[in-house]
């Protein structure tokens, strides 16, 4: 039998001005304590990533690279499981003094909640 990759390959990736623009005038937010996530449909036959995680919030960049590594991480897993959609990920304040499992825990909630709306 074989196991399902787990894989966040180009295509699961928001890369144009246009896709984000997309998102943020037609989606759904999503909101917890360290995060924003703002997701619309899309065309295709999976889900697609979008990071925008800015400096004004996150001022250290080691800081803004542990939560990218960590949303894109969670992200990876969840995949599959997601709906069609096109997600962008938003950074508030607080985040970069919360800890991987805490921003792995939300991202979670984050995940089941939009799971669920697709339904």
């Amino acid at each position: 039998m074989r196991q399902r990759q787990a894989t966040f390959p180009r295509a699961a990736r928001l890369l144009r001005p246009s896709q984000y623009t997309a998102v943020f005038a037609g989606g759904e937010k999503f909101v917890c304590d360290g995060f924003v996530v703002i997701a619309a449909a899309n065309g295709n036959d999976h889900a697609r990533l979008g990071l925008a995680l800015a400096k004004r919030r996150i001022r250290r960049a080691v800081d803004r690279s542990r939560v990218k590594r960590v949303v894109r991480e969670s992200f990876r897993h969840v995949r599959a499981d997601l709906p069609a959609t096109d997600i962008v990920v938003l950074a508030r304040s607080r985040t970069a003094t919360m800890d991987n499992a805490t921003l792995t825990a939300q991202l979670a909630r984050i995940w089941r909640r939009l799971a669920r709306t697709a339904d």
